[in-house]
This record gives structure tokens, C-alpha cells and sequence, in this order.
């Protein structure tokens, strides 16, 4: 099969990347075998190529936002059938015996391991994962729209649910790509009124097209004060921004996995009347559940870029250079027709 591979990390610009002829994986006792149909670009596999995320595995597929269909099955992995479509996300293990994982904080196991960065992802024809961490995938969704669902919009679930937002209320997003655009959607869903503070003059249309009360630049104040606020951009700087932004007891969650050093605060200005700063650490695979429900109920869609399998290293310096609003997908284009090759 063809693959792609981190051969050193360093910046997208150099190409740290390498295609390659690779054997196809055999999957383990529970693992499933997947035919890759589609697999979304997320920012985190910018941050493994070019080595913002320490090495856990040398020369990495990267790649967890996969939708694939199973062509094989681990003697134990025996919950989903050959041909059907299933989904692989960035959470792929966890010890289920720390206090965390029994106490239904899993994304907080300190043995847990992550699709693209510990094991092989889907930036090949051929994937693995774990029966217990694979997704089960709304029908009337095709696969390159069903892709960024998987990273994207399961942060950005969780991390409106870090950000505490009242019935009603009033939501800031901090960068609008792929995971806030779909965030975005699920809160106007639930009610709320969404500034977006981002740059790029494609990406503030989408956020107003998708029903954002604002798009403003980044560094700008928001027309009202926010009740909850989301920091997808890994700005550091921003930080401190978004605070101000924040009207008394106001809750500001930051999304991603890699950020940049936050500046001192004044606690006056930035802290105090009680606000509130969480981080936000992967997800649970009932958050992942939960926003794929929300997704089919209230018609949560992706806007998608498509790139095919061997322009991956191209699709991630797109990313990094802001040049497309929404999210990239990569797609098998040698993957074998059937149902849900690009369709459900």
C-alpha cells in the first residue's frame, strides 16, 4: 500500500514527509483492518510533522480523522462486519483501570494512546484500529464530510462543554478552521449568539454564511461581552485577549493540543470578577458518541477541501498557510467502489 510518513520532523515547508510503498498491517486480536476511504487533515498532524509533539513513534502515518471500511478483523474484534463503514479518531487506548478511566475521565489516562502519533494513522490505503475505539457512523453522511467529524468536531463538542455555555448564550471563537466551524454549528443548533475573531477574509464569510452574529480579526473586541469563549487558534498570545472579551464568571477553554507561551496576565484586567481558564485534553469516546448524534440530528456538516492521498505533505502546507476556510480531506482515490466509498 501507499503511506505517508514523518522521516524527520521539521517544518511542512522542507517536506518532512516521505511517501512510500508499505506492507498492508495485519490487525491484532481486537483490532479491525480498515480500507482508508477518506481521512481528514487536522492541525494536530502539523504539529507531529514538524515535531511541535515530541516523537512517539518513529516515521508515523499521521492521520486519526478516518473513515474507512473494515476488510478484516482481529479474532477478537468481532462487533463490526467486513464491509461496513466505521470511523478511527485520535483516542485509540486507554488502561481502563487508573482512577480516571473509572471514574469516566478516559482522556486523562496516563497510558493512553492516540492514532497518528503513537500507532499508524490514515494517511495510507490501509489502517488499523481498535474494535473498542471504532466508530459506528451516521448513514446519510458520505465519507469526506463524515472525515473531519471524527477530530474536529469531537474537540470542538468537548470544548464547548469545557466552556460552559449558558442556554442562550453568548460564544466566541478564537481562529475558525476546521474543528470551529463545526463547534460553531453545534452551539447556533442549541441557541447560542456566535462571534468568531479570526483571520482571513474567507473563513470570516463561512463563519457569517454558517450564522455568526460577527467575524471580526482576530486581535479585535467583540460587539457584546462573551459568556464563553474558545481558543482554537495555538496562539498564545490570544490568551489574554479572549479574557478581556469575557463578561464576570465567563469561561475561556483552549482547544488544542499545541499552544504557543501565554503572556503574562494582570489578574485585574484578565482574571479577576471570576473568570475562568480550562484547557482541553483529547476527548471520551461518549463525547465522540454524543457530537456524532448531534451531527445527524441538526445536519452538523463539514466544509470540505479534497485532496487526494499522494498531495498530503501539499494539503498540510495549505493548512498551515490558512489557504482554505474549512477543513482538508484526503481522499483514496484507489480505494475500491462500494457503499460508502463517497457516499453513505
Amino acid at each position: 500500500m501507499r503511506a505517508w510518513s514523518v522521516r524527520a520532523p521539521g517544518a511542512i515547508e522542507t517536506g518532512p514527509l516521505s511517501c512510500q510503498e508499505r506492507p498492508v498491517p495485519t490487525p491484532a486480536r481486537d483490532e479491525l483492518l480498515v480500507e482508508v476511504l477518506a481521512c481528514g487533515v487536522c492541525r494536530t498532524d502539523l504539529h507531529v510533522s514538524e515535531g511541535d509533539l515530541p516523537v512517539h513513534r518513529e516515521h508515523v502515518v499521521p492521520g486519526h480523522e478516518v473513515v474507512g471500511r473494515v476488510v478484516a478483523h482481529g479474532e477478537d474484534a468481532t462487533t463490526f462486519r467486513v464491509g461496513e463503514r466505521v470511523g478511527a479518531a485520535w483516542l485509540r487506548h486507554t488502561c481502563g483501570e487508573c482512577a480516571f478511566c473509572r471514574r469516566g475521565d478516559e482522556n486523562l489516562c496516563p497510558r493512553s494512546r492516540y492514532t497518528g502519533w503513537d500507532a499508524d494513522g490514515g494517511y495510507a490505503q490501509y489502517t488499523t484500529v481498535p474494535a473498542a475505539y471504532a466508530y459506528r457512523l451516521p448513514t446519510e453522511i458520505d465519507s469526506v464530510a463524515l472525515a473531519p467529524l471524527l477530530c474536529a468536531g469531537i474537540i470542538g463538542y468537548r470544548a464547548l462543554r469545557r466552556a460552559s455555555l449558558p442556554e442562550g448564550g453568548r460564544l466566541g471563537l478564537y481562529g475558525f478552521g476546521g474543528s470551529a466551524h463545526l463547534c460553531a454549528q453545534v452551539a447556533l443548533a442549541q441557541g447560542a449568539r456566535v462571534h468568531v475573531l479570526t483571520r482571513g477574509e474567507a473563513a470570516q464569510r463561512l463563519a457569517l454564511q454558517l450564522g455568526a452574529t460577527s467575524a471580526r480579526e482576530a486581535y479585535d473586541t467583540p460587539p457584546e461581552l462573551l459568556d464563553s469563549a474558545i481558543l482554537f487558534a495555538p496562539v498564545g498570545d490570544l490568551v489574554p485577549v479572549a479574557l478581556r472579551a469575557l463578561d464576570r464568571g465567563g469561561v475561556l477553554a483552549i482547544a488544542g493540543i499545541h499552544l504557543t507561551d501565554i503572556p503574562a496576565l494582570n489578574y485585574e484586567r484578565e482574571l479577576f470578577y471570576e473568570k475562568q481558564l480550562r484547557s482541553v485534553t483529547s476527548n471520551t469516546r461518549q463525547d465522540g458518541q454524543e457530537f456524532l448524534e448531534l451531527a445527524a440530528r441538526h445536519g452538523v456538516r463539514a466544509t470540505t477541501h479534497a485532496y487526494p492521498l499522494g498531495a498530503a505533505q501539499q494539503a498540510l502546507q495549505d493548512l498551515k498557510a490558512g489557504r482554505f476556510d474549512g477543513a482538508a480531506v484526503l481522499v483514496n482515490e484507489d480505494a475500491a467502489p462500494g457503499p460508502g466509498a463517497t457516499g453513505a
